[in-house]
């Protein structure tokens, strides 16, 4: 028995009824005209049949694959507008006919014309990757093999002391304790602006990440600079740092928002405007950007050369020319791997390691055995 439109009391739209080698199929077609949903009844009618003869993997689509991707597991708000933005574009694409072609075009039309590597990798290739995966991993397609695009050699930048030192004097008063809190223990910025007072013990000096990149809870120790800037703070209950949304002309704080705006990343995107200001002011390298407005207007801003995830790089620099220990600045930083924190060590001269612990409010004797305490009379203070 072949499938047939048909209409439903009380509902505009038609639908499809009947079965295909045994299959019971009632449907909506989503729309009310006789011939558009003629033509989907046959459209239907045949992927039915195919999926009889050839199995799921000659029919499934894309949007079949999404739906499973997204009801496997929870996915954060950035992980689900990137999928959002594959799926508006491969739309009722079947799997089977997804390659390498498809995607050097989604990578023309979804991404800005000259969107670097890690642009390309991080909001087209790596979520349809994913997605693909899942879907292989049912039997609905083959594993993907794209071509990944060539990344340049790792940037690693870090602050020395002093640079540390004159970006704290110059960023406004709110973005210090931050800025103190993302040295003193390395957390990636998400984790930072994630923190509740109710996962911070300053008396014992530690806090609780709960929201990691990796998902895996971890513990802090803070340092006696961290527990002063965080001592500094007016508030003691819901986000730990918060966002000022407007400022009075003479500069103080007008009106302190409850939380950061969640952009699904780390890098920073939350604090760009006041962090490009700290840089500037603290006489760290950038290079103003000029152009014209569409009003006409001449318009330039400063682009800083540090990133506020290089707060992190700095963080894990630090620690290892205190402690000279990968293993530990691995557990410490919530890193995957070893490998992935090798980088750190041998970035920073080993003059510097005095300088980095004192900053910190540490007085350790430097050594691979050495653990600095958390109770130190000298400290780096902030004011609010």
């Amino acid at each position: 028995m072949s499938l047939r439109v048909v209409c439903r009391p009380g509902r505009p739209a038609l639908y499809i009824r009947g079965t295909v080698r045994g299959q019971s199929v009632f449907e909506s077609t989503g729309t009310a005209d006789r011939r558009a949903a003629e033509t989907y009844r046959v459209k239907r009618e045949g992927e039915l049949l195919d999926r009889s003869v050839f199995g799921a993997r000659a029919v499934v689509t894309f949007a079949e694959a999404v739906a499973s991707y997204l009801e496997a597991e929870p996915r954060s708000p950035g992980q689900a507008a990137l999928v959002a933005h594959l799926l508006e574009h491969f739309a009722g694409r079947k799997l089977t006919g997804i390659g390498q072609e498809d995607l050097d075009r989604a990578y023309r039309v979804l991404l800005r014309p000259g969107a670097s590597p890690a642009t390309r990798l991080r909001n087209v290739l790596t979520p349809l990757r994913a997605i693909l995966e899942h879907a292989a991993r049912r039997g609905w397609c083959d594993r993907p093999a794209f071509e990944v695009p060539k990344q340049p050699k790792p940037r690693v930048a870090y602050l020395t002391p002093p640079q540390a030192d004159a970006l704290v004097q110059a960023a406004a008063a709110h973005l210090r304790p931050l800025i103190v809190f993302l040295i003193g223990t390395g957390a990636r910025m998400s984790e930072a602006l994630e923190l509740d007072w109710m996962h911070v013990d300053l008396t014992a000096a530690v806090a609780r990440l709960v929201k990691t990149k990796t998902g895996i809870e971890r513990y802090v120790p803070l340092p006696p600079a961290v527990v002063a800037a965080l001592s500094s703070l007016p508030h003691r209950s819901g986000r730990v740092f918060r966002p000022v949304h407007s400022v009075r002309r003479d500069g103080s704080r007008a009106r302190i928002g409850a939380a950061y705006r969640d952009t699904g990343r780390s890098g920073g995107g939350q604090i760009k405007s006041a962090w490009a200001g700290a840089c500037r002011r603290a006489g760290l390298p950038g290079v103003w950007k000029e152009w014209t407005g569409r009003n006409g207007a001449e318009r330039r801003i400063w682009v800083p050369e540090l990133h506020p995830h290089d707060l992190r790089h700095t963080a894990a620099t630090w620690y290892y020319a205190i402690h000279h220990d990968l293993l530990r600045l691995q557990q410490w930083g919530g890193w995957a791997s070893v490998s992935q924190v090798q980088i750190y060590a041998h970035v920073m001269a080993e003059g510097y390691a005095t300088a980095c612990a004192a900053w910190l409010g540490h007085q350790p004797t430097i050594g691979a055995k050495s653990v600095p305490s958390h109770r130190t009379k000298k400290q780096h203070t902030v004011s609010a």
